[in-house]
């Protein structure tokens, strides 16, 4: 009686498919870590100012006086 036994006979295509996938998955490994090192922190987007920093930019820069600057801080909740 041939092909019933588990000596690879009529199962060795399933070993050979499984030992495949088993690669393909470690190289799409490699290759998703190998990226995400290279990316570094690239991948973040750059840190927008709050409001209380425009408004603290716009006051140093003599846009606003004191008076406003106070007036849009208790506005904005600060």
């Amino acid at each position: 009686m041939m092909g019933y036994g588990f000596d690879g006979g009529s199962f060795g295509w399933i070993w050979m498919l499984g030992g495949l996938l088993v690669m393909v998955g470690f190289v799409v490994l490699i290759v998703w870590a190998v990226s995400a090192v290279s990316r570094g922190g690239a991948s973040r987007e750059p840190e927008r100012p709050t409001a209380l920093d425009i408004l603290r930019e716009r006051h140093a820069r003599g846009e606003i006086t004191e008076q406003e600057f106070e007036q849009a801080k208790k506005t904005l909740g600060y």
